[in-house]
C-alpha cells in the first residue's frame, strides 16, 4: 500500500499548515459572495502537491525561509485558477467529491473566479520584491496556457501523435510542478545543477501524473478519484491509452474506437472504456508514467540523502501508485 501524503509531507507540516493561512488570508473579499466562491474553491486544494514539493526541495537543497511560503501559496492559487478554468472546459460536475464552481454558478462565475485566483496570486508574488520570481510564475501560466491551447486545437484530433500528446501535457501540468521544485532550490541556496536537477524532476513527476490522471479517466473509479471521470472521450480528447491503442489495435478494433470517438452514443465513454481495458494499451501507459517517475527519482542523486529527499522520492512513487 503506497504511502500516504500527509506523511511524505510531515517534516513540512508547518510551513504547509502557514501556506494554507496566507491562501484564506490573500484571498479574502470584503464582497461576501467572492468569499463565499472562495470558500468552495479551497475545498479543492486536496494533496497540494505543488507547495509541499517547492518546501520538500527547499529543505532538500538548504534551509526555508519566508519566500517558501509565500511562493507556496503563489503557485497554489495558480493550480487552483487552472482547475476552475479546467472544469469549464470539460463541462464537469465534480471535483474533489464536491459540485464544481461551474456546475454550482455558472461559467461567468467560474472564469472570474479563475482570473481572480490569478490575479492574487501575482499581488502575492510581487512582495518578494524579487522580479526574477514573478518573471518566472508569469512564463509557467504562458506555458500552462499553451497547453491548453494546443490541446483545444486538437480536440477531435484521432491522429494526434504521442509527441503532441506530450507537448501537451509538459506545458498544462508539468510546467507548474517543475517551477514549484525548482523555486523551492533556488530560494535556498542550490546550486545551478540542483536547481536544474529539481526542474527536470518536477518536469518528470508532472509528466507522470498526468499519463495517470489520463488513465484513471478512463478505468478509474469516481469513489476514489473524487472527481467527473470519461471527461476526455466526452471532450474529444487523445491521451496516450487512446493514442497507442489506435496504433497497436487489431484493424476492427481500431475502427470500432474511431467510430465510438466520433459518435454522440450516450453510452460511449463506458463502451470505449471496456473496448481498452482488455488490450495492452493501459499498461503501456502505466509503464511510460512509471518510466518518468523513475527519472524523477535519478534526479534526486545530485541532493544530499536526508529524510526530505526520501520524501520526495517517495512523493514521485506516489504518482503512480494512485488507486485506480
Amino acid at each position: 500500500m503506497p504511502m500516504a501524503l500527509p506523511t511524505m509531507f510531515a517534516g513540512v507540516s508547518d510551513a504547509m499548515a502557514e501556506v494554507e493561512r496566507k491562501f484564506d488570508q490573500e484571498l479574502r473579499s470584503d464582497v461576501a459572495g467572492v468569499n463565499t466562491l472562495v470558500r468552495h474553491v479551497a475545498r479543492f486544494r486536496g494533496k497540494m502537491l505543488r507547495p509541499a514539493l517547492l518546501l520538500l526541495a527547499g529543505r532538500a537543497c538548504g534551509e526555508l525561509t519566508e519566500a517558501h511560503t509565500t511562493l507556496g501559496t503563489v503557485v497554489e492559487m495558480v493550480h487552483m485558477a487552472t482547475l476552475v478554468h479546467d472544469d469549464v472546459l470539460d463541462a464537469a460536475e465534480l471535483r474533489r467529491r464536491g459540485a464544481t464552481i461551474n456546475h454550482l454558478r455558472g461559467n461567468e462565475a467560474a472564469v472570474l473566479l479563475g482570473d481572480y485566483l490569478i490575479s492574487h496570486s501575482y499581488h502575492l508574488c510581487s512582495e518578494l520584491n524579487d522580479p526574477w520570481a514573478s518573471r518566472m510564475i508569469a512564463a509557467t501560466t504562458n506555458a500552462v496556457c499553451e497547453g491548453e491551447l494546443l490541446q483545444l486545437e486538437n480536440r477531435g484530433n484521432l491522429d494526434l501523435s504521442e509527441a503532441v500528446y506530450l507537448q501537451i501535457i509538459e506545458r498544462k501540468t508539468a510546467s507548474l510542478i517543475a517551477t514549484s521544485a525548482m523555486l523551492g532550490a533556488r530560494y535556498a541556496g542550490a546550486s545551478e545543477a540542483q536547481q536544474r536537477a529539481m526542474h527536470e524532476f518536477g518536469r518528470s513527476i508532472g509528466i507522470a501524473f498526468q499519463v495517470q490522471d489520463d488513465v484513471l479517466d478512463l478505468v478509474g473509479d469516481v469513489s476514489q478519484v473524487g472527481k467527473s471521470l470519461g471527461s476526455d472521450v466526452e471532450q474529444g480528447k487523445m491521451t496516450l491509452p487512446l493514442i497507442h491503442f489506435l496504433r497497436t489495435a487489431p484493424a476492427e478494433h481500431r475502427n470500432l474506437l474511431r467510430s465510438l470517438l466520433k459518435g454522440d452514443e450516450p453510452d460511449r465513454v463506458e463502451k470505449v472504456r471496456n473496448l481498452i481495458t482488455p488490450s495492452g494499451s493501459i499498461g503501456f501507459a502505466r509503464q511510460a508514467a512509471q518510466g518518468y517517475v523513475d527519472q524523477a527519482i535519478d534526479c534526486l542523486n545530485v541532493i544530499p540523502e536526508s529524510a526530505d529527499r526520501d520524501a520526495l522520492a517517495s512523493a514521485a512513487r506516489f504518482v503512480t501508485e494512485r488507486a485506480m
